[in-house]
């Protein structure tokens, strides 16, 4: 039994918006929401005035397991969605062996069963995410999986992607595919622009986000079936997107945080940590990207976790990989770039209501007789991120050092909660 007190609630539409109150949790299940409950015998988490939300789920995380548990496990992952506040996530398919299978759709459920974070595989489009042969859909659906894509590798077949969104159009699932148009990008590092012509460093230019992004829109218009844009990162691509959503185009997009958070400029010092896919663009890209976000057009925020091994990443510029981790940090960077511009209601809806919409995931409450599926956080709270506050097995993050405002302080999900950042 938990109480938890002293608790603003934030869930936009409900009745207790911005009130300040006691929630006690019996058994996993929340029977009481009042001021001032005097309960015996439980377990009291007093968090001071700090907010309650629906719990957060991340779209698109790199767990490693299976197959690469030197960079993650899924105990480490939980670990650092905890920390970052997240109750679920939405697992790529990029391990080893790849989730092409129902076996390996069931092999994450199961491995995962008894977590406090829920664990959601997102299935394979083809074989070993090779872009070649297309993969039984239907019956990763049926074991479990919530979503098909083939993660950090973008789909480049234009057959190979209509024929998967016309395969899950008769269960209503949804194609994620991360623009990246190879044979425009080729060896490119960064942004093409200015700062790669200083750098001296083969670019990647908007082209090779906005052809495939165009390609996505147009296929799923074809098909009449659902498509989500992972990690948009210009202002083309936001524009075209909201165009297709003029007309009626069942399209969804989300964007990674460190491309709301940092442009190019960044990357002079050749510090391989800002390296990333999509890599970070103009300051006009990113007056764009949020501009999405508030009017609707890009639908939610995501860390775009991607651990790596030092071996890995501690490289030289361009021979290290792309990629940086991002469950910890996620929400206070979001809040701390965005906090004013957005609020923490609409905050709130980016990383717990709009992903379980799209995955067409039931929608937790905060209701007497409901689940506990919550997630504690201030939003006035500033602290600095150190190495200390990385959960994570990997280590490859551009935060440490930065000053950050708005932290979490625990999460509740099935029957376990844990308190955290006291």
């Amino acid at each position: 039994m938990l109480l938890i007190k002293n608790a603003v609630i934030v869930d936009p539409g409900h009745s207790l918006n911005g009130r300040k109150r006691d929630i006690l949790i019996e058994e996993g299940v929340i029977t009481e929401i009042k001021s001032r409950l005097k309960v015996t015998n439980a377990e009291v988490m007093d968090v001071k005035g700090a907010c309650v939300s629906l719990g957060w789920l991340d779209m698109g995380v790199h767990t490693g397991d299976p197959g690469f548990e030197h960079r993650e496990n899924f105990q480490t992952v939980a670990k650092a969605a905890v920390a970052g506040g997240f109750t679920a996530l939405a697992c790529l398919p990029n391990t080893q062996p790849v989730l092409h299978s129902k076996s390996e759709v069931q092999y994450v459920r199961n491995s995962t069963r008894t977590s406090l974070v829920d664990f959601y595989p997102i299935g394979a489009v083809s074989r070993n995410c090779e872009g070649v042969d297309i993969t039984e859909m239907y019956d990763m659906y049926h074991s479990g999986a919530v979503a098909f894509s083939d993660g950090s590798h973008a789909i480049q077949n234009n057959g190979l992607m209509m024929r998967a969104l016309q395969y899950v159009k008769a269960f209503d699932g949804v194609i994620l595919n991360q623009p990246h148009d190879l044979s425009i990008a080729a060896n490119g590092q960064v942004h093409e622009g200015k700062v790669s012509t200083l750098m001296g460093i083969r670019g990647i230019p908007d082209m090779a986000e906005e052809m495939m992004v165009q390609r996505d829109l147009y296929l799923a218009e074809y098909t009449d079936s659902r498509v989500h844009i992972a990690n948009v990162s210009t202002a083309n691509s936001v524009a075209l997107i909201q165009q297709a959503k003029r007309k009626g185009v069942k399209v969804t997009a989300s964007v990674a945080v460190l491309n709301l958070a940092f442009d190019d400029a960044v990357l002079l010092d050749f510090d391989p940590a800002y390296k990333v896919l999509p890599p970070l663009r103009r300051k006009s890209d990113i007056n764009a990207l949020k501009k999405g976000l508030k009017n609707g057009t890009i639908d939610m925020i995501a860390s775009n976790h991607t651990p790596l091994e030092e071996e890995a990443k501690n490289l030289e510029f361009a021979y290290a990989s792309f990629g940086s981790i991002g469950l910890e940090s996620c929400y206070a960077l979001c809040n701390t770039i965005l906090g004013d511009f957005l609020g923490t209601d609409a905050i709130v809806q980016l990383l717990s209501h709009r992903p379980r919409q799209l995955l067409r995931l039931p929608i937790p409450a905060i209701a007497k007789g409901a689940s506990a599926n919550l997630t504690i956080f201030d939003p006035k709270e500033a602290w600095t991120f150190e190495p200390s506050d990385i959960r994570s097995r990997s280590s490859n993050t551009p935060l440490v050092g930065h000053q950050l405002t708005g932290r979490v302080k625990g999460v509740v999900n099935n029957g376990l909660w844990q308190e955290v950042n006291k």
